[in-house]
């Protein structure tokens, strides 16, 4: 029951994340238009955020090169100590691949997922029988019987 339970909230929790991340990918795609400054400091923070999920997921799970990547995401739009490129030309190539980062996690999510569902399938039909087995006889034994 309780292993049940917490399958159901695992899957409930990696639904909001999958859903928050597509929506911060979307908004990412949304700040290539002229918008007003307070679209983007509301950008700024849900990246932030987001980028700290990341963070903290994959640290746990040892994938440092996810860390780094999102790490740089993290400074670039961090709202506290905000850093300014002034030129919007600057930051509509940053906006762009940080969406496309955001809807990869979407992704590889779900294929991690689907890899490891077809390895247990794997694991699960293939069942050994002992008539099957070949038992090896030392020659200790053989030596002894003569």
């Amino acid at each position: 029951m309780e292993a049940t339970r917490s399958k159901n909230d695992f899957k409930r929790l990696e639904i909001i994340y999958k859903t928050f991340f597509s929506f911060c990918a979307l908004c990412c795609f949304f700040a290539i238009l002229p918008l007003p400054l307070l679209y983007y400091t509301f950008l700024r923070i849900i990246v932030f955020i987001a980028s700290g999920i990341v963070i903290y997921y994959f640290g746990r799970q040892k994938e440092y090169h996810w860390v780094i990547v999102f790490g740089i995401i993290l400074i670039l739009f961090n709202p506290i100590f905000p850093i300014h490129l002034y030129f919007k030309s600057i930051w509509i190539p940053i906006d762009i691949v940080t969406g496309i980062l955001f809807l990869f996690l979407v992704v590889i999510k779900r294929k991690q997922k689907e890899l490891s569902r077809t390895a247990t399938e794997t694991l699960s039909q293939s069942k050994t029988y002992s008539r099957d087995r070949i038992i090896k006889t030392s020659s200790k034994n053989n030596n002894n019987n003569e």
